[in-house]
């Protein structure tokens, strides 16, 4: 490939792969603190399979850049402005019913993400490991669906929970339908899918969900974005303090 070429397909995969791993980190704090025994197996699982997306995908980006010799150096060993995530994953966890609307809203998207990828994308590695991230972002979309409509036509205490989840989450949902310059580049060069081509089918499905659970989605507005430039929330440089710890204090260190 081009250097451009290169420089592109690294960026996408640098986005998708921060993406997983900041959620991931995300959910896996639920480890031990669940509300059931069976969400603290199952949340920590599903943050393994958003971890082990972002792993799969820097260990594709490595092979295409000399500047890193490992992923545990894409993920551990970058400064604040480099990570490209989206702000919604970093957001704090706060009530069960909060991170389970974050994990609805990221889940859905990248179910559909993933099925575009694997029909439409050049580049064979991630057209490959999208066949794979789809079955499991499924999962993940439905076992969250099933918690959002669970909690909104629970009790008036959950209902009431899942509105302040919803109104937590709205300033940070239009930036995964943003269509930056980068994005116009990678789907012109058939690499990944426009987000905002997203969209209608996301937002079919959300609707259909929040309603089932006595919920309405809000307006769609870009309010908050900025991550995919490396500008993240004040909260994200104490994320990191806690996900760098142990390569920061034992450089070196393997898994």
């Amino acid at each position: 490939m081009k250097k451009d070429m290169v420089d592109m397909v690294f960026e996408g995969l640098l986005r998708i792969g921060d993406d997983n791993l900041i959620l991931g980190h995300r959910t896996s704090e639920w480890c031990g603190h669940a509300p059931t025994l069976e969400e603290d197996l199952a949340l920590p699982n599903i943050a393994l399979d958003l971890i082990g997306h972002a792993q799969a995908l820097y260990s594709i980006a490595i092979q295409l850049k000399s500047d890193y010799n490992h992923e545990d150096q894409l993920a551990f060993l970058r400064l604040e402005h480099q990570y490209k995530n989206l702000l919604l994953v970093e957001q704090e966890n706060g009530h069960f019913g909060n991170t389970i609307l974050r994990l609805f809203y990221f889940s859905t998207y990248m179910k559909y993400f993933w099925e575009q990828v694997s029909i439409n994308c050049f580049f064979k590695k991630l057209k490959e490991f999208a066949e794979k991230a789809f079955l499991e972002t499924s999962y993940h979309s439905k076992y969250s669906s099933q918690w959002v409509i669970t909690l909104g036509d629970g009790t008036e205490e959950s209902n009431k929970k899942m509105l302040e989840a919803v109104s937590n989450m709205e300033p940070f949902i239009g930036e995964l339908f943003d269509n930056d310059e980068f994005a116009d580049i990678s789907f012109k060069n058939k690499f990944l899918p426009k987000p905002s081509s997203i969209f209608k089918n996301w937002e079919k499905e959300v609707k259909n969900v929040l309603k089932k659970g006595k919920l309405n989605l809000p307006e769609i507005l870009l309010k908050k974005n900025g991550g995919r430039k490396g500008e993240h929330s004040e909260i994200f440089g104490f994320l990191l303090s806690d996900l760098q710890y142990m390569q920061r204090a034992f450089p070196n260190s393997k898994w």
